[in-house]
């Protein structure tokens, strides 16, 4: 769980980056949670759009990203999510942590 500091410090990384993972209209398929995990793993602070209308749809996939992907969600506005994962080894040149965004 990220204490309100640690959500502080990511939504002002989270607010310079770019949406690296666009979810469509036909939800999540395996290739896009493997994206994810592949993207949580070299970023560990990622930005993800959503192409859903449904604000009720968008919770329930927020919440099945979470749990497929072990990823905690740092913020949600609109059709845009924060999502943070700590990497096994994080690389400096890719992590949106440790590097200058």
């Amino acid at each position: 769980m990220l204490s309100n500091e640690d959500k502080k410090r990511f939504r002002a990384i989270g607010h310079k980056l770019k949406p690296v993972i666009i979810v469509g209209g036909k939800g999540l398929s395996d290739s896009v949670i493997d994206e994810m995990q592949r993207a949580l793993e070299d970023h560990e602070l990622i930005k993800v759009k959503m192409a859903v209308e449904d604000r009720d749809d968008r919770q329930l996939i927020i919440g099945e990203i979470s749990e497929r992907t072990g990823s905690e969600l740092v913020q949600s506005i609109g059709k845009t999510l924060l999502l943070y994962r700590a990497a096994k080894k994080p690389n400096p040149r890719l992590s949106n942590l440790i590097r200058p965004v």
